[in-house]
């Protein structure tokens, strides 16, 4: 919580220091004033010569390579058929005796009949303007159940 009571005072310090410390360029004015004008300016810089670049050499040509013979795939191997064992029946387990479930006594709930939802105040009731039917390619159209009856 301390850093963020230390924002506004950092942001003000900041806002003093740019405003503050920007009494600089009058001594930096003051001071061209008082120095003696430099000497005049240098002749002309001089062009810098080009190099003179190699001519590039003429790549030689590749030789062909030629083709290679490949030997034949050998053909695959037929797997010889396997003769599966068959699979040992399970032993009957022995009827073991369990103790009866005990049923689950559930309690009686009250049947409780609420009262009307009341109706919320300054929301009037709108009906909608039917729903423009709008076809998009590549979307199958669903057609819209019909509401349900009122009771």
């Amino acid at each position: 919580m301390a850093s963020t009571s230390s924002l506004p005072v950092m942001a003000l310090v900041v806002a003093l220091m740019l405003v503050l410390g920007s009494g600089t360029c009058h001594a930096a004015r003051r001071l061209a004033d008082a120095t003696a004008p430099s000497a005049a300016p240098a002749a002309a810089i001089p062009a810098v010569p080009k190099p003179t670049v190699p001519a590039v050499p003429t790549v030689p040509q590749i030789p062909a390579v030629p083709a290679v013979t490949v030997p034949p795939i050998p053909a695959v191997p037929t797997v010889p058929a396997v003769t599966v064992p068959t699979v040992p029946t399970v032993p009957a387990m022995p009827g073991a005796a369990l103790p009866p479930v005990p049923a689950v006594v559930m309690p009686a709930v009250p049947k409780v009949s609420l009262p009307p939802m009341p109706a919320v105040p300054g929301i009037p009731k709108v009906t909608l303007p039917p729903m423009a039917s709008m076809s998009i390619p590549g979307v199958p159209t669903i057609p819209f159940l019909a509401p349900p009856p009122k009771a």
